[in-house]
Order: structure tokens, then C-alpha cells, then sequence
């Protein structure tokens, strides 16, 4: 723990370094300014509050628990063509489709999930796997994710999330995937499974 040392990521099949004790530095990081907290509760010109207009013209209903939509701006969509054929290995290129959606958690623009009550966040969670698995039974990989803060490329302080569905399965997904194939195949044992136990036994 105090010098510097490589470590496996079994997850990963990878290995990462771990240089300890560089974090006695006197250097703190950079500390960025809080948001402003003066989000109103309901603003006719948010496009994720009940009653407002999104950017393709649509009118949100008067919500008052979660609100799940098309993205009006998706980064997939089912029926995108096929690419072109490349002429090069090096230039290829592969179809990508999918579904992307946005879920509202709340009516009120000035609460986070956090704040919501129990009951509240349930509905969320209840939301949020009724979508895994409508849109998992017609695409291998669905993705529910919240970026907070217009630092992380949050666009709007509505409480809100993504969900994409892909007709692929992403990169660390993939990789994840296999790593986790082989654990099981050679320890007959899941991957998770026993990193959890092994962590509860080493405190």
C-alpha cells in the first residue's frame, strides 16, 4: 500500500498502476464553484416540466410521478441504414441501432432523486425495470444512466435520465462479458460473486 505496484483487474483482463503514495502530495485538485440553487419547482420553458413544449413541438402531459419519452435528440434509432461497405480494413464500419429514452423521475424541476421521497423513488426504480425489460427483450444491451451537473453534460436540472438500448453490446460491456464467461467456465463460480464475498471477508 505505500509504494508503487501494478494490479490486475480481473473485470478488465487488464492491469492498472497504483502509485499509493502519491496521494500525500500537498496538491488538493481543483474545486469548482457549487451549482446555483435557485432551480424553480415548475417553468413553462423547461422542456422536461408537465405542460411544456419539447424542441420537435410535442406537448408533455400534466405528469405528476415519472414521465418516460423518446429522446428528442437520440444517438440511436431503430431504423438507421446500413453503412456503406468499406474498401479498407482499416475504414470499417458496422450497423448501430437502438432506442434512446428520457425518464422524468419527478414533476418538480428543483428536487433530486435523493430528496424524493421513499414511495417516490420507488416509482423510479419500478420505471426503470419495466424498461430493462421491455426493451431487453428486443435488444442485447439496455443502459440507464443520470449525468448530474453541466460539468458532467447535463443539459438540464430536471430530474431526469437516459436510457439507450442498443442492438450491440458497447466496448467495456463486451469485454466485461467475456471476462466474466471465463471466471465462471474456469471457477465455476461468478465473477461478482465471489469479489463480493472475498471483500466481506477482508473488511
Amino acid at each position: 500500500a505505500e509504494h508503487q505496484h501494478a494490479r490486475y483487474n480481473p473485470l478488465r483482463d487488464d492491469w492498472v498502476l497504483v502509485s499509493a503514495h502519491r496521494v500525500k502530495r500537498p496538491w488538493q485538485g481543483q474545486l469548482e464553484k457549487p451549482p446555483a440553487e435557485d432551480v424553480p419547482r415548475w417553468d413553462p420553458n423547461n422542456p422536461l416540466c408537465p405542460g411544456a413544449i419539447r424542441a420537435n413541438g410535442e406537448v408533455n402531459p400534466q405528469y405528476e410521478g415519472t414521465f418516460v419519452f423518446p429522446n428528442d435528440f437520440p444517438a440511436l434509432q431503430p431504423d438507421a441504414p446500413e453503412p456503406d461497405d468499406s474498401d479498407h480494413p482499416l475504414f470499417r464500419a458496422a450497423p448501430a441501432r437502438g432506442v434512446c429514452k428520457v425518464m422524468c423521475f419527478h414533476p418538480w424541476s428543483d428536487l433530486t432523486l435523493p430528496l424524493m421521497s421513499l414511495p417516490e423513488i420507488r416509482a423510479v426504480i419500478d420505471a426503470w425495470a419495466e424498461l430493462a425489460t421491455e426493451l431487453g427483450a428486443s435488444y442485447p444491451w439496455v443502459q440507464i444512466f443520470e449525468n448530474k451537473g453541466a460539468m458532467m453534460g447535463c443539459s438540464n436540472p430536471h430530474p431526469h435520465c437516459q436510457v439507450w438500448a442498443s442492438s450491440f453490446l458497447p466496448n467495456e460491456a463486451c469485454l466485461e462479458d467475456r471476462t466474466q464467461r471465463q471466471h465462471l467456465s474456469q471457477h465455476g463460480v461468478p465473477m461478482l460473486l465471489e469479489y463480493a464475498e472475498q471483500e466481506a471477508r477482508r473488511k
